[in-house]
This record gives C-alpha cells, sequence and structure tokens, in this order.
C-alpha cells in the first residue's frame, strides 16, 4: 500500500477521529483494523504475553475513544494510539513486577520471571506448519532480549517504523535509538544464526479472526 504524504494522512486521521467522536460505528471499525496488529506488537513487545497484550489493546481503544476530543492531530492517530498502548503497558508490567516482588520476598530485578504462552495454531491457520515454525523461533528470540531493546527492534524492524518515528514513539534521541537497535540485532541473530530477514513482517500476527474479534469485542464495550 503506498504511503500517505503527510498532509493527507493528517487530513485522513482528523477525519476518522471526527467520526469516531460522533460514534460512527464504521469509523470505529477503520481506526481498529488499520491499527491492531501495530498496538498488538508493541504492546506485546512490551508485556510479552499474548492475551495481555491483546487485553492492552482493548483497553487502549476504550481509553483513546473517551478521550478523541483530545486527540489534536499533533502525532498520527497510530502514534498517539501506541503511546496510549506503551503507558498501559507499562503500567502492567510495573505491577506485575511489584507483585512478583512481594510474593517472592526479593527484589523485582531477581523475582521477575514471566511465563510465554504458546498462541494456539487455530488462531492462525492461514500459516503453514513450517512457516510458523521459524516465526516461532523469531518471537521466542524477541522475547528474549533485555527491555531497553525489545520494543526498539519491535518497532524498527518487525513493524516497520523508520528512526525518527520510532524515537519520536519511545521518547528516546534517534542515535539511541539506532545503538539500541544494533545490539538488538546481534543478539537476535547470534540466537537464529542469521535466520532474520522478511520474515520479520510477519511475525506476531495479528489478523483474520484475533482481529475481528477484538474490534467487536471493543465496538461491543461501546455499546455498538
Amino acid at each position: 500500500m503506498p504511503q500517505l504524504q503527510p498532509t493527507i494522512a493528517a487530513s485522513a486521521d482528523m477525519e476518522l477521529a471526527l467520526r469516531a467522536k460522533a460514534r460512527d460505528a464504521d469509523a470505529f471499525r477503520a481506526i481498529m483494523r488499520i491499527n491492531n496488529q501495530k498496538l498488538y506488537r508493541i504492546a506485546r513487545s512490551i508485556i510479552r504475553n499474548d492475551s495481555e497484550a491483546e487485553d492492552i489493546v482493548q483497553e487502549t481503544y476504550v481509553t483513546a475513544f473517551a478521550h478523541l476530543s483530545s486527540f489534536r492531530g499533533e502525532a498520527s492517530l497510530a502514534t498517539w494510539l501506541s503511546r496510549i498502548a506503551i503507558n498501559e503497558a507499562l503500567g502492567r508490567l510495573r505491577k506485575r513486577r511489584r507483585a512478583a516482588s512481594v510474593i517472592s520476598g526479593e527484589s523485582a530485578s531477581n523475582a521477575h520471571v514471566i511465563p510465554f504462552p504458546l498462541r494456539a495454531s487455530g488462531d492462525d491457520p492461514e500459516r503453514t506448519m513450517a512457516q510458523r515454525q521459524i516465526l516461532r523461533l523469531v518471537e521466542q528470540a524477541t522475547d528474549t532480549l533485555p527491555d531497553v531493546y525489545r520494543t526498539v527492534f519491535v518497532a524498527r524492524v518487525i513493524e516497520g517504523l523508520s528512526m525518527e518515528e520510532t524515537a519520536d514513539l519511545l521518547g528516546l534521541k534517534p542515535q539511541t535509538v539506532k545503538t539500541r537497535l544494533h545490539r538488538a540485532r546481534a543478539l537476535v541473530r547470534k540466537q537464529l544464526d542469521e535466520q532474520i530477514g522478511p520474515i520479520m513482517l510477519d511475525a506476531f500476527p495479528f489478523a483474520g479472526r484475533r482481529c475481528e474479534r477484538l474490534t467487536t469485542a471493543v465496538l461491543k464495550r461501546l455499546g455498538f
């Protein structure tokens, strides 16, 4: 799909936001279908849990749709939504770490152990078994990255944001993004033995029934 010019994209974003503010169900659906995968990937890069990442995406939309009047168009609608998702994910991560620290009696850094459940095959019937195995390796390698590298890696390599977009989204300097990305790539490459490349664009899919299920759930919560 060709990239829209910035002014055209901003105008389209504002039009969708205004329609959604007027409770146009089609506008809600359009916003979610455009942004579901991006938000899911970003949330999962922080929380490293499939079902909780999906829940974060739902909460992101509910929060965003309740505060559409605050969207001024200074950033793209995707960036605005992504920042809400990041804040939601980081808030949950902080709560999880505090709970782990209390339960274990150790510091959060020592007690932080997160299970990474495998996704059921029924959620992604469009992928072949071979593709699924390769993508599983990619996802597992990404999950093992330290926090400071993982979100940058997901934004740049998997989601395909530019250096400037990633820096703006995460509140970092472009040089910091570049440095962290270089280190993240080296760590992933070490695990996958050069098995990264075009397949990255299909990692952490969020389409088909999963995308439709989340969109339907959010619309139901909004009273449609």
